[in-house]
This record gives C-alpha cells, sequence and structure tokens, in this order.
C-alpha cells in the first residue's frame, strides 16, 4: 500500500451525542460512530502520492479510480443527455457505487451528509441504522426489498461517497458485499483537479476512451436495432450484455434510459429502488 499515514479522522468530528444522526433507529446515545475511525490505507489524494504508484490496475473514471473486484464486472448508468452520470461495479452478492463529491478544505460534510440520507431512508420507510466502520459512520438502510450501506470519507477538498446495495441481508457489516466495498475504498485513488465546484456537487465522471467508444458502438447499434424492429422493437428493452471479469478489458454497458432523480429526491429513487 501507498500513500501518507493519515490522521484519526475522529479527531475532526465533534461530540457525536449531540448528533441528530444519533437519533437514528437502531442507535443509542452513547454511541460514537467516529470511535476507532482510524485506517491506515486509501482512499488517495492522486496529489498525495506519486503519478507512477496510481499504475494501470484501477479504473479510471476522472475523478476516481477504482479497482475492480475479483469477478466484477462494470455497467454504466447514462444520464438522458447521453453523458455518463454512473460506473457500478457489479458483483455476485451486490452493486458498488463510489462516487466523489466536491467539498470544504476542512472535514465534516460526510457527517451532514450522512444525517440527511438518514432522514430520507426513514421517509421511504426503510430501517435505518448508523454504525462504525474502517473510516468512521456507515449508514445502513433496509427495505422489504433491498439493502444497502452507504460508506462515506472526507478529504481534502472532496469526500468520497460509497454505496453498497443489494437483495434483503447483502449489506450486513460482516457480508462479501461490504468487505468487497471496504476493499474498494482501501485502495481507491481521488482526483479532484484543481477547477472549483460548488460543495456536494459530484465531480465528473469520465470514461476511459476505448470504454466510452465501445458505449457508442453500443449504443448506435441498439438504436439501429430499434428502427429496424419498428415500435414493437422500441417498447422492448434489450439485456444488457455481461462484462468480463476484472482484469480483463472491460466493455461498456448499454446506456440506461431511465432517468434519475436529483439531489431532492429521495435516497431510494436516486438509488433506482
Amino acid at each position: 500500500m501507498f500513500g501518507r499515514r493519515r490522521k484519526n479522522r475522529s479527531d475532526h468530528f465533534d461530540d457525536p451525542t449531540t448528533d441528530e444522526f444519533e437519533r437514528v433507529e437502531g442507535s443509542s446515545a452513547g454511541d460514537n460512530p467516529d470511535d476507532g475511525a482510524f485506517f491506515d490505507g486509501g482512499p488517495y489524494d492522486i496529489d498525495a502520492i506519486d503519478e507512477d504508484e496510481v499504475g494501470t490496475s484501477r479504473l479510471d473514471l476522472g475523478s476516481v479510480l477504482v479497482p475492480i473486484p475479483q469477478g466484477g464486472q462494470i455497467q454504466v448508468e447514462m444520464a438522458p443527455n447521453g453523458s455518463p452520470q454512473a460506473v457500478h461495479l457489479v458483483t455476485q452478492h451486490g452493486r458498488i457505487t463510489v462516487a466523489a463529491y466536491a467539498a470544504p478544505k476542512s472535514p465534516g460534510q460526510w457527517r451532514e451528509v450522512a444525517a440527511e440520507l438518514a432522514e430520507t431512508l426513514r421517509n421511504d420507510n426503510a430501517t435505518v441504522s448508523m454504525e462504525s466502520g474502517p473510516w468512521g459512520r456507515e449508514l445502513h438502510g433496509s427495505t422489504p426489498n433491498a439493502d444497502m450501506r452507504f460508506i462515506g470519507i472526507d478529504g481534502y477538498r472532496w469526500m468520497i461517497r460509497c454505496v453498497a446495495a443489494g437483495p434483503v441481508g447483502a449489506a450486513a457489516a460482516d457480508g462479501p458485499l461490504v468487505a468487497a466495498a471496504h476493499a474498494v475504498l482501501a485502495d481507491t485513488v481521488v482526483r479532484r483537479g484543481k477547477e472549483p465546484h460548488p460543495v456536494r456537487t459530484p465531480l465528473p465522471v469520465v470514461l476511459p476512451q476505448t470504454l466510452a467508444d465501445q458505449l457508442a458502438a453500443a449504443a448506435q447499434q441498439q438504436q439501429a436495432a430499434r428502427q429496424a424492429g419498428g415500435p414493437q422493437q422500441e417498447q422492448a428493452r434489450p439485456q444488457q450484455p455481461g462484462a468480463p471479469t476484472a482484469g480483463q478489458q472491460v466493455p461498456p454497458a448499454r446506456p440506461q434510459p431511465r432517468p434519475r432523480t436529483g439531489g431532492s429526491g429521495s435516497a431510494m429513487q436516486q438509488l433506482g429502488f
């Protein structure tokens, strides 16, 4: 592993017993989600490491460079305007999504975001609990149809949010999906860039050129097939092709035509549940 040894993140937070987040169902007033929030590893800021150490073992998405779990596949989610808005790492246990956001120089943004996520999950009638993980607080939400875990990490002018989502029970703290999400985060590199971005703005997702070219070709083929098939073909949703496992060339997933709910939508809506 590489990178500079990071300070205990709990040093940057106030007393969590006064936080609204402590009142999340399943938490007690004496719990401190940031106790033991020390992790000698990533995510790494690309400005704090040597470019040569980044290597080619990660999928370069512009603002984040993420490792692909063993046996994992890539799924690209497209915005209505045709630009990539999310890249999911799909495993046999569930889906892992890592995204970077603009943040202040001082830490604390994840604390605020977690409290808001907890509220929106409760509004969606999800069972919500706050738990402690390698980087501090993690938000676990479950419904009769889905299970998800939000993991946030504050950096210098950036914040990482990882979502591990799957069927009921998939996002348990001791499950393989969460273990895979932790492993991905521990080896993730953040490329914040020098451009100014409003706080909480998602940092741009930029696909590797090869992946972008393949995705464009797949979209053209899909459009041609729809035009050739007429209205009935237009109504049919084609199956998304499988991607090869980690270590092989990554093919594109087909564009997802469904609109994505903006920041004002609920957490469940934003995750497609």
